[in-house]
């Protein structure tokens, strides 16, 4: 056992886990006080509800113990790969109409969306390490082509952020886990051999 906790590997799985957990939590300060901020710029009220719009990956699950380690990460990174899309059209939106010359309000949310970019791949960089098979990234956007009312799109925008905060919680979660099983489990035949290799 005391081996086996020697091996590269395994530390690099954990190195790379805690790193993700340590993005995803600079993240979640960073997108409360963009939701703060984006509110207040909206003129919108934090408590509407926004039950009917669609479109938006939710973190909630009621299997959440159930889930494998390859479906939890699965699903972590289908959901930021959608946020990638959902954040880079809020963009666009604040830039065409809605808040045209709030740059710093603009570059905000382009630090959001080059953080979600960095931790879908640290994610596809961990599902890489644990042998797992990385899902088919979707492209295209989730937006409807018909148009929206300026009040729609801000309304939209607060949905995205909202769970897009909720994400940052659930990925935080599910990589503690996944961490554990790491520490308990085998390593990938894959790792072990590197691992082999380095001794030699």
């Amino acid at each position: 056992m005391a081996s086996s906790e020697r091996l590269p590997g395994m530390s690099h799985h954990r190195d790379l886990c805690r790193r993700t957990v340590h993005l995803l939590r600079k993240m979640r300060s960073d997108v409360s006080s963009l939701l703060e901020s984006y509110v207040e710029k909206q003129g919108l009220d934090k408590n509407f509800n926004l039950d009917s719009i669609d479109g938006v990956p939710t973190a909630g699950t009621e299997q959440w113990s159930e889930i494998s380690d390859a479906e939890r990460l699965g699903d972590n990174l289908k959901a930021y790969w959608a946020f990638q899309i959902l954040l880079d059209e809020i963009l666009e939106e604040q830039r065409s109409n809605l808040s045209p010359d709030d740059t710093a309000f603009h570059e905000s949310i382009q630090s959001v969306v080059l953080q979600v970019s960095g931790l879908a791949y640290q994610l596809e960089e961990l599902m890489a390490m644990l042998e797992h098979n990385v899902p088919a990234k979707e492209l295209g956007s989730a937006r409807d082509a018909g148009g929206k009312s300026s009040f729609e799109k801000k309304m939209r925008g607060m949905k995205v952020l909202q769970e897009l905060a909720q994400w940052t919680v659930r990925s935080v979660r599910d990589l503690h886990h996944i961490s554990k099983s790491v520490q308990t489990g085998a390593i990938p035949r894959s790792s072990r051999r590197l691992a082999q290799a380095q001794k030699k």
